[in-house]
């Protein structure tokens, strides 16, 4: 039986260029073999796509060290249907593996994470080239991972959402002052975010209007974009979506995180590095409450036009009130994510994860749909 090849290929351009090698690593080690023709394919820093080394074990997280990519045989994928896949850009004598493994490329799942990847940059260039990919495509990617347009599409199909203010640079910078009027409005605390992050990178917590010009700095310094949020008290849950093989969406059970330790919010080192979090799976919620939050994150699934994937995260208010934080087109996939436990306590371990998303994208293909 011909085996499917499989492309995995992480790293790239933005900030969470080590956790999406962690995730990558993740799913090396559960890609079944038997079924698949593998071929890693990393991106440096820089842009650059190589042939990486197939092995999990040199994308793990060693203590508070994360993985890269590192330079090596330089490959592409070139945006055109007839090139038959990812070719060498330099002799092929250089190769120092199987050249067998270039080539036609059946599926690629691009565990990419933010800009440069997550946000419908490589799924249109995937869409050019005529492959099949895993997640959502060139519009659900891009609106997803700008939290600002989200939060308008999101909060136009009725779905709660946290009260925002959006701050360019170029405005910040000619009327600081009127910003920061607009977020005194909002009330404190505020968290202050790149409007096209993840991973809580660039994110702070404001608690007097004399930081907000501290925090905005470094938020621009991942984005050109802000994103200033008003603080909503409630439990942080989530809710993976996954495409049943009918194609429609079903919610896992919802999780929720919490902290320990001293971190103010779920921030990176929290999330990574730590080990400053604790996850209850499923949540300690009314049988009521899980069945809206299950429905309210199909609903945003739908309302951003998503497939094959997301990751729906919700603050569930005191009195069970939902209001969504935002909708993640890739969700990380290291061994402490959320998305992947949530599903392996809702009865789809791992493996067959990776094998119904794979299956999804074949299913689905390119083109218009």
């Amino acid at each position: 039986m011909t085996r499917t090849r499989l492309a995995v290929v992480f790293g790239g351009r933005s900030t969470e260029h080590a956790i999406s090698c962690v995730s990558a690593g993740s799913i090396l080690a559960a890609v079944d073999r038997d079924r698949y023709d593998v071929v890693a394919v990393g991106i440096t820093p820089e842009g650059r796509w190589v042939l990486a080394p197939d092995d999990p074990s040199l994308l793990t997280r060693s203590g508070r060290e994360l993985p890269g990519v590192k330079d090596g045989q330089a490959v592409a994928l070139p945006g055109d249907p007839t090139a038959g896949g990812l070719v060498p850009l330099e002799d092929g004598a250089a190769l120092n593996r199987d050249t067998a493994l270039l080539g036609a490329v059946d599926v690629v799942f691009p565990v990419l994470h933010g800009p440069y990847g997550e946000d419908g940059t490589l799924q249109g260039l995937l869409e050019l080239a005529d492959v099949p990919y895993v997640g959502s495509g060139v519009l659900a990617s891009a609106a997803a991972m700008d939290k600002s347009v989200a939060r308008v599409l999101l909060a136009a199909a009725g779905i709660p959402v946290t009260a925002a203010v959006t701050v360019r640079a170029a405005r910040w910078a000619s009327d600081p002052a009127g910003v920061t009027e607009q977020v005194r409005a909002l009330g404190l605390p505020v968290f202050v975010k790149p409007a096209r992050g993840g991973s809580s990178i660039g994110i702070s917590r404001v608690t007097d209007l004399a930081d907000l010009p501290a925090a905005v700095a470094d938020a621009l310094r991942c984005d050109p974009k802000v994103l200033v949020e008003a603080a909503v008290v409630g439990r942080e849950v989530e809710c993976g979506i996954l495409e049943d093989a009918t194609g429609q969406p079903q919610a896992s059970v919802p999780a929720e995180v919490r902290l320990v330790g001293d971190h103010d919010f779920y921030d990176f080192e929290a999330k990574y590095l730590d080990d400053a979090t604790e996850l209850d799976c499923p949540a300690d919620l009314s049988a009521d409450v899980t069945a809206r939050l299950q429905e309210m994150a199909r609903q945003a699934y739908a309302a951003l036009d998503c497939e094959g994937l997301a990751r729906v995260d919700f603050f569930v208010g005191p009195d069970g009130g939902l209001t969504v934080n935002e909708v993640n087109t890739m969700p990380g996939f290291t061994p402490s994510s959320m998305f992947p436990r949530m599903w392996a306590a809702s009865g789809v371990d791992y493996p067959a994860l990776v094998d119904r998303l794979v299956q999804a994208a074949l299913r689905r293909g390119t083109g218009l749909r």
